[in-house]
């Protein structure tokens, strides 16, 4: 992990500038434009792995959830399922399901399925690409391990001392940007 909660609150406590982007959400604008929304693992979009098409990061962290602990009757559920929330419940009832086990891998599964996302969405690429070094925050007020337990509106929310979330999302979402930057830099 390149970025976590405590490396930000020492940045915040040296007094260094930190310039926040807030999401939280998944739906589309109404003219259909990129907007932060695209950042919410329910956003709709499609993309491929080896071996499936998914139609979230939802539901690709879902489905390789279901794939740690083996329990391939969820996962053949989950990868016919395009309801984010159905798909959200499926992952809840995954058999043999080890939260240590969940816990080491959930953040790597994360960034793996924003990397396909973002890789293969050009304009999903270009919006994440083009928040440069922003650190990217999901105000979720009721996330307390994706985001930061915060909505936007609040004032708390721009003092990573008192989040009261870890904000996962945000962070693999700037290690996916890090690792397309490099990307493009490498192919100069």
């Amino acid at each position: 992990m390149v970025w976590n909660k405590s490396k930000l609150q020492k940045q915040y406590q040296s007094k260094k500038k930190l310039n926040f982007l807030f999401f939280w959400g998944h739906q589309k604008a109404k003219d259909h434009t990129i907007s932060k929304s695209c950042f919410s693992q329910w956003w709709s979009c499609q993309f491929k792995d080896e071996a499936y098409t998914y139609y979230s990061a939802e539901q690709y962290m879902m489905s390789e959830k279901a794939k740690l602990f083996n329990d391939t009757t969820i996962r053949e559920q989950i990868i016919d399922c395009r309801n984010p929330k159905q798909i959200k419940a499926l992952g809840r009832q995954i058999q043999h399901f080890d939260q240590s086990i969940w816990d080491k891998n959930k953040y790597d599964i994360v960034v793996q399925g924003n990397l396909l996302k973002f890789s293969q969405n050009p304009s999903l690429k270009k919006y994440l690409q083009d928040t440069k070094n922003k650190i990217l925050v999901e105000a979720s007020p009721v996330d307390k391990i994706w985001g930061i337990g915060r909505a936007e509106e609040d004032p708390k929310s721009m003092n990573p001392l008192l989040w009261k979330g870890e904000n996962l999302l945000g962070f693999a979402l700037m290690e996916v940007r890090e690792l397309l930057n490099k990307e493009k830099n490498s192919s100069l």
